[in-house]
């Protein structure tokens, strides 16, 4: 065995540890957001492997960014929506539209 091999043993778990964190406590994040925020805090580590941790302990895949779905949007938008079926506008020549 090599003198340094208990210490990356070691280090991998630290590794393992700090993505699962990173996985629960940020949900939307996939792996290569975990993996940058791990190269961030010094620990050089391959997005592959990440997916590998996340999915060994049963984490899904990230949703999609595709923005939100048409009933979230409406949602979040009714107020203005009715507000502007309430307004008017007085134009120049008088007529009100």
């Amino acid at each position: 065995m090599r003198a340094g091999a208990s210490r990356a043993g070691r280090r991998q778990g630290v590794v393992k540890g700090l993505a699962l964190r990173l996985a629960r406590e940020n949900p939307r994040w996939g792996c290569r957001r975990i993996q940058g925020e791990l190269a961030r805090l010094g620990h050089r580590i391959g997005a592959s492997t990440v997916w590998k941790i996340l999915t060994a302990d049963g984490f899904d895949p990230a949703p999609r960014r595709g923005g939100p779905t048409w009933r979230e949007f409406l949602t979040s938008q009714a107020g203005a929506i009715i507000a502007c079926d309430f307004l008017h506008i007085d134009l120049v020549d008088l007529r009100r539209v």
